[in-house]
């Protein structure tokens, strides 16, 4: 009988991205969005799938997605690269970008997927410390980009999972330091903060903006993400990406998704004023130290072991992420805001776990 072929040298220390899902009455782990699509919008996408050529590709190019996402976003189309999700886009910006013999750079704590899909992709990691507010030190990041020349740099803006947004000073710092790199500026939860690295964008910058619709568009389920680029790294990105890689079903949501502007402003305000008002709630809590955040979470340390904290909040039927073991984040939990009901839950349940 033949021996089991091996894995790569490379990935066989590597573990997969996990988000483990329990059955519990209150689930805010994994920031989606609290709300499901409206029905309206439910309505006209199974009306026009009904009349969808099932039988034909998806168009290769996603031309009426990428022309609705560019009037929406007031950016040209040729900038526009659309994929499964916003992880797929960050895996074809590192198939493009990095690869054997070159080196991606983040900054720690920061999305774990960015360095997860590097090593995929067999990039180098090099890794830069955040300051103890979780920013991102521009003098400290211009000294590891000049040390190590990667050809790619991560920055996440809102962080996840601290919910840090970086200050457009920090990311012009960034785009200001020598050398040939992609700064790219994941902003998945972009929505919810108080500026967009979109306002930066520019043809002759190396800057790439990533976001996704599964979370404001409350469309986690249907795999949309899309990145704003200068023209030539979406031709590059056009190169690379699977042929007919983004389903027909998901092009006809995101372009229909995009009339619902006015509907989706109104979540973003009701889930940012949720947030606040659990920010402040865990501010007043005895025995809990919360952290500034710009996006639908919030990351908080209840006193005591985190570990044992967050299976206490289970026991009570509440799931938050346990970020308790995590090197620089040691007994922090994290909450994804959720309803105004759900938020209480969770609340209720922390205050009598501390208790």
């Amino acid at each position: 009988m033949n021996a089991p072929v091996a894995p790569r040298d490379d990935l066989r220390a590597l573990e997969g991205y996990h988000s483990p899902q329990l059955d519990v009455a209150v689930r805010l782990n994994t920031n989606e969005s609290p709300y499901p699509p409206p029905s309206a919008f439910v309505d006209r996408w199974i009306a026009e799938l009904r009349e969808a050529p099932l039988n034909r590709y998806p168009d290769r190019g996603a031309r009426a997605l990428r022309a609705a996402l560019g009037a929406h976003l007031g950016q040209p189309v040729d900038r526009l690269f659309c994929a499964n999700g916003s992880n797929e886009v960050l895996q074809t910006l590192l198939l493009t970008y990095g690869g054997p013999g070159r080196r991606a750079a983040m900054f720690e704590p920061t999305y774990a997927l960015h360095s997860h899909i590097a090593r995929i992709t067999g990039t180098e990691v090099v890794t830069g410390e955040r300051r103890a507010d979780f920013s991102v030190d521009p003098d400290a990041a211009c000294a590891l980009l000049a040390e190590h020349a990667p050809t790619i740099v991560f920055v996440c803006s809102p962080n996840n999972p601290t919910g840090t947004v970086e200050p457009a000073a920090t990311i012009e710092a960034l785009l200001a330091i020598d050398g040939e790199r992609l700064l790219v500026v994941d902003e998945a939860y972009g929505e919810f903060a108080s500026w967009s690295a979109l306002e930066l964008m520019r043809d002759d910058r190396p800057l790439v903006v990533v976001r996704t619709y599964s979370k404001v568009w409350s469309m986690a389920a249907l795999r949309l993400g899309f990145a704003v680029a200068p023209e030539w790294v979406v031709e590059e990105l056009e190169k690379v990406v699977l042929p007919y890689h983004l389903a027909s079903a998901t092009q006809i949501a995101g372009r229909l998704a995009l009339d619902l502007g006015d509907e989706m402003d109104d979540r973003v305000a009701r889930l940012v004023a949720e947030r606040d008002r659990v920010a402040s709630e865990l501010a007043r809590t005895d025995g809990v130290s919360v952290y500034p955040s710009g996006a639908n979470f919030v990351l908080f340390r209840p006193a005591g072991d985190g570990h044992e904290r967050w299976q206490q909040m289970v026991d009570y039927g509440v799931l938050v992420r346990d970020f308790s073991r995590w090197p620089r984040l040691d007994g922090c939990l994290r909450v994804t805001i959720g309803t105004p009901d759900e938020n209480d839950a969770f609340l209720s349940a922390l205050r009598g776990v501390i208790a």
